[in-house]
């Protein structure tokens, strides 16, 4: 229970995904606008991550590892996240259409995403067990989830500053995930 713990405040909080190890930075700063959308992206990514650490561990631990073909795991790691991307996408487009329409091309960029992929990765790294993976997962997914809420209702708010015009766009942008990566390397020391 306690490397459980370990494993989900380190994921979330102290080596954000984003935020400490830049990985998804793409969806990061192109949904991040509207805290709407944001949230929508981020839920799609939890889901997505979350479920495919589970698959890739179970992949990985009775299939790839048994049958001595692990090196194939990135090839069948991208072709379960490939999968379950368009799972999400068809049930968005289905019951969430007003969602699918604001994420756009965003969406199927989950799939190449490289903070999913970089979670099956390296739960096999960390050699995590079929849970840990899950929730290792979990708490990476929850990580990327607060970072770009975050970012979006910090965007919202830039809207309406006067901001100097060279800094206008995607300057301000950056050196304010550069200030919030500073911020969450404050948490570095808890664990």
């Amino acid at each position: 229970m306690t490397q459980l713990l370990l494993i989900l405040i380190g994921s979330s909080i102290v080596n954000n995904v984003v935020l400490s190890q830049f990985l998804g930075i793409c969806p990061f700063l192109g949904v991040s606008k509207k805290v709407d959308t944001a949230a929508g992206m981020g839920a799609a990514v939890m889901f997505v991550t979350t479920l495919a650490a589970f698959v890739t561990s179970v992949i990985y631990k009775f299939i790839l590892d048994p049958l001595d073909v692990t090196y194939l795991r990135t090839i069948v790691f991208i072709v379960v996240i490939a999968s379950l991307v368009q799972f999400v996408e068809m049930f968005l487009k289905k019951f969430m259409y007003s969602l699918y329409e604001s994420l756009g091309v965003y969406l199927p960029l989950i799939t190449t995403n490289c903070a999913v992929l970089g979670v099956a990765l390296n739960s096999v790294t960390y050699e995590y067990n079929i849970l840990e993976s899950t929730v290792y997962g979990l708490a990476t997914a929850a990580g990327f989830f607060v970072a770009i809420v975050i970012m979006a209702g910090i965007r919202e708010k830039i809207e309406y500053n006067d901001v100097p015009q060279t800094f206008k766009g995607s300057a301000i942008v950056l050196v304010t995930a550069g200030l919030m990566s500073i911020a969450f390397f404050g948490f570095s020391g808890i664990i």
